[in-house]
């Protein structure tokens, strides 16, 4: 059976991504901290660190927030994403 995505929530989808987005990039923030802990000064100062996960949650938010609105204009016009779906039985 084929089904078509032709609306997304712009709000909704922009939200989670921006949650994403910051769960992604807190490890990296562990990771980039790691040199600092053992070397002294790091590449990064300790500002950045805080910083930088929350400017990817806000990008994020705001590509996803811009993207979500251009999807939903293009799949109004032409249709949206297709795919085919099964039945598993499995619930």
């Amino acid at each position: 059976m084929k089904k078509q995505v032709v609306h997304v929530s712009v709000m909704q989808t922009s939200k989670v991504m921006a949650v994403l987005y910051l769960v992604i990039s807190l490890p990296l923030v562990v990771l980039s901290a790691i040199p600092m802990l053992f070397g002294g000064q790091g590449a990064l100062p300790v500002f950045m660190l805080i910083l930088l996960p929350l400017l990817y949650m806000v990008f994020g938010y705001l590509f996803t927030l811009l993207g979500a609105w251009v999807y939903n204009l293009v799949a109004a016009r032409i249709g949206g994403f297709e795919f085919t779906t099964v039945e598993t039985g499995a619930d």
